[in-house]
Formats: C-alpha cells, structure tokens, sequence
C-alpha cells in the first residue's frame, strides 16, 4: 500500500496542502515546529482516528478555523480509494469514502494502513498500560475494524458503569433493603452482563493478537539488539482465565464481577474488565519498565513497532512506514538497523530536522521535501518549498 495523494485544509499549522506522493522513501525535513511532524500524524489519523500526539481532536483543527480536513488516496494493490475525513473539535467527525458518506468514521479503518515510529514510543515500555492497551487495540481496529466498534460499545458501557457507582454509591451499599438499592443493584447487573459480554470479547482480541505478535516481536529485537536479553510478553488480564474463547471469558468476567462487586462499589469504579489489563514487557527475568537501558527500551520500543508492521504485511498488504523524529532518537548503529529493516516497505515517510539525524545508509532514491514558515495576517503557518528528488 502506498499513499498517492494528501490534501489538508486547517489541519494544524497547514491552513491548505496538497502532496502527490510516490512509492519509496519520502523524506520531510524542517526544524522543529515548522510542521513536518503534522504532515504525517494527518496520514496515521485515518488510518487509526486517533492521533499519536493528542488525546483529542481539537488541537488539530488550525486557530481561527471551525473544522480541518483530511483527503488521502490509497494505492492497495492497483485499487484506489479515497478517505475523507472532517475533524470537527465540537460536533461529530465526518467521513466518506470516494463520494459515498459514511455513517461512522470507524468505517474508515482499513482503508489506510500505517506503522509510525516516534519518540511518543517509548511509553510503551515505560508509561502506563493504557499506552500498550492502545497499541494493541490500534492493531486489532486495523485488521478486523467490527471489534473497533466492539471496544467503542465496551467503552461506553464502561463509562455509565462507573456513573451508576460513583452516583448511587449509597443506594448500592444499601442493597435489597430498600426500593432504591434494588432498582440501582438491578441496573448494575444489567451493566454487568453487557461490560462481560463486550470485553470477553476485547481480551480475546487481544490474546489472539498477541499470540501471532510474540514471534515477530523476539525477530525484531534480536535483529536490533542481538548482544541483549531475550525478550518476553504476556498478557495481564483481571480474569484469571487464560483462554481466548469469548464464551468462557464472558463466564468468567461474570464470575469476578460477582467477587468484586463489593469492593467497586465501596471505590465507586469498575475494576474489573480489559480497561484494567496490561501488556507485559521484560527482558531476561526482568520487567522491561524500570530495569531497561536506554537503548533497550528503545530496542523494545522498535521492535514492538516492526512486530505490527511484520503482521500487517503478512495479512497480504504492506502498510505505510512511518518514521516520525526517530532518527535524532537513536545512536549510529540503531539509526542504520532501522533503515535495513525498513528498507523493503512499499512506502516509507521520514521526518528529520536536519540532515545530520539521517543514518548514512538511507540511500540516492529519495524524495526530499522542504518545511519552513511564514507570517500571515492569520498566525505563523506552514509551507512546502517543494519536492525534488535527491
């Protein structure tokens, strides 16, 4: 897969830009701050409707502007199709695809596919589990976009879980003494049928998945960093049960709901469920978060990223790479492997501030583009100098 064109209009700091883009390494290069970075966190927004950046839309949509958007032509194996795709930090997004308007965003999913490495990578292995929970549901979504909604409808179930604990905490603690406790019990089991039967079937998403990452994690990291300790992963589940089968998960979900239902509603939140689980990273014997060098974790962190790359492009299709600023990241050697592994993609977008964070094995074949800036009436906006080919 490769991307043919990008159309932004007020996506951040670009008010308008139009970008025909070619199969092999495209290299943008501008100081920091001038907009390079912006370029390609547009491209993995449709691919994941999410930002790797911000956790929200509206720093996205340029000052002064209602609304950004995002057009981008896919290339899947001779077939073009075309995302659409208005941000809209107040109201809901809109998106269609060609001329056909979506009822949903999530419809969307699939139809750009990207792997992006940034210095944000490094709180897989050392931030908290919501960002490894992130990687792999971003994986699941990009594969089997119906388990997107899955997770959407888990969230959202868990969201008024929570409310019903935190707001009718007294009611609940209660119990069948009294009408209120048992209308408020009442909906809690309701709760609790729909979280179990939405998130078994989150965490055998995620079992499944890692399951087929595992293999091509060890590849990576061993091909980063052989001299190292091996590298191992697992998953961390609140539901003892290490099946994948979301039958049984949904059984024993019920189960621990049952167990803790006292104690979530003394701390009025749900502490049961997939929101809670974990990936677990360690090398040799050791948790990878705490006991990891520095350039271990950021082997770890690479080789997390290229283990979703190696999956994506063994389900027939590569996805677009994109190395987001990692360069200046990493010392000589790292800089160099990176570029081997990377060096068979269909389509590799780079980010640089200065031509001193390139490794030297990058190659002649590359289209270079040049970011700077300018003064308007309307605020500091970006501008591309243009392309030329190195």
């Amino acid at each position: 897969m490769y991307i043919r064109t990008l159309d932004l209009r007020d996506f951040r700091s670009w008010p308008q830009l139009s970008l025909t883009l070619e199969p092999g390494i495209t290299l943008f290069v501008g100081r920091n701050g001038f907009g390079k970075t912006n370029i390609v966190e547009a491209v993995g927004y449709v691919a994941h409707l999410s930002s790797h950046r911000v956790s929200h839309d509206a720093p996205l949509v340029r000052a002064g502007a209602t609304s950004a958007r995002i057009s981008s032509t896919a290339v899947n194996q001779g077939r073009e199709l075309t995302a659409h795709l208005l941000i809209k930090p107040h109201a809901a997004n809109q998106a269609q695809i060609n001329r056909t308007k979506l009822g949903s965003p999530r419809e969307l999913l699939g139809v750009v596919r990207t792997v992006l490495f940034a210095p944000e990578d490094l709180a897989l292995v050392r931030g908290e589990p919501a960002e490894r929970r992130r990687y792999l549901d971003d994986i699941i979504a990009t594969r089997t976009p119906r388990l997107a909604g899955v997770k959407a409808d888990y969230d959202k179930v868990l969201r008024q879980r929570n409310a019903l604990l935190k707001s009718a905490g007294g009611s609940l603690r209660r119990g069948y003494q009294d009408a209120d406790g048992a209308s408020a019990l009442a909906t809690l089991d309701v709760w609790d049928a729909q979280l179990a039967a939405l998130g078994a079937q989150v965490i055998a998403a995620r079992r499944r998945l890692l399951a087929e990452l595992g293999p091509h994690i060890d590849d990576a990291y061993s091909g980063l960093a052989p001299e190292s300790r091996k590298v191992k992963v697992s998953y961390r589940c609140t539901v003892e049960s290490d099946t994948d089968e979301a039958e049984v998960l949904e059984a024993e979900m019920l189960a621990e709901l049952a167990r803790k239902r006292q104690r979530e509603i003394e701390r009025g939140m749900s502490l049961v469920g997939p929101h809670r689980d974990d990936l677990i990273l360690e090398l040799g014997d050791q948790p990878a978060k705490g006991f990891a060098s520095h350039g271990e974790t950021w082997s770890f962190a690479i080789a997390l990223r290229f283990a979703e790359f190696s999956l994506l492009r063994s389900d027939g299709t590569d996805p677009v790479l994109i190395l987001d600023d990692v360069f200046a990241e990493l010392d000589a050697r790292r800089r160099e492997k990176l570029v081997e592994l990377a060096a068979d993609a269909e389509q590799v977008l780079i980010t640089a501030a200065v031509d001193g964070d390139l490794p030297g094995n990058l190659g002649e074949a590359v289209t270079r583009h040049t970011i700077t800036v300018a003064d308007t009436d309307q605020g500091r906006i970006s501008v591309l100098e243009g392309g030329d080919d190195d």
